[in-house]
């Protein structure tokens, strides 16, 4: 019983860690959206431009944020699978682009690496919950 509810708190800080992440992008792209683009230093030349980073990582982000607490809170194992879903598609578009325009620079790679540790992370957790009564849904 102590292993299930250890793997289930994991679970639920990891979902948090992973909303939390998010948040902070999403706060950072309403703020100021060129914040975000400065990372991997593009410019933002005009209104549609800073829209559309305010929509992509500050609108999207928190509606990822807000399903993500969502989740927690009601459903850890589909909270886990979706954040599968998510940090291994974003690992894998990194991934394609490297076959696609070559070899990424720093920020790239770092968060290649930060993706694919989340996305094995997640599948970790995952597993280890897929048979607990605690992260059965909340009815």
């Amino acid at each position: 019983m102590q292993t299930i509810k250890t793997s289930k708190l994991a679970a639920q800080a990891f979902i948090g860690l992973s909303a939390v992440s998010l948040l902070m992008v999403s706060v950072m792209a309403f703020y100021n959206p060129q914040d975000v683009m400065d990372l991997v230093a593009v410019k933002l030349t005009n209104n549609d431009a800073f829209s559309s980073i305010r929509g992509v990582y500050g609108g999207v982000g928190l509606t990822l944020f807000i399903s993500l607490i969502y989740l927690l809170l009601t459903d850890v194992k589909k909270g886990l699978a979706f954040l599968t879903l998510l940090w291994g598609f974003y690992a894998l578009s990194r991934l394609v682009t490297i076959f696609a325009e070559g070899s990424l620079g720093a920020f790239g790679k770092q968060w290649l690496v930060t993706e694919t540790v989340f996305f094995i992370i997640a599948v970790v957790l995952l597993w280890k919950n897929k048979d607990s009564v605690l992260a059965k849904p909340v009815n």
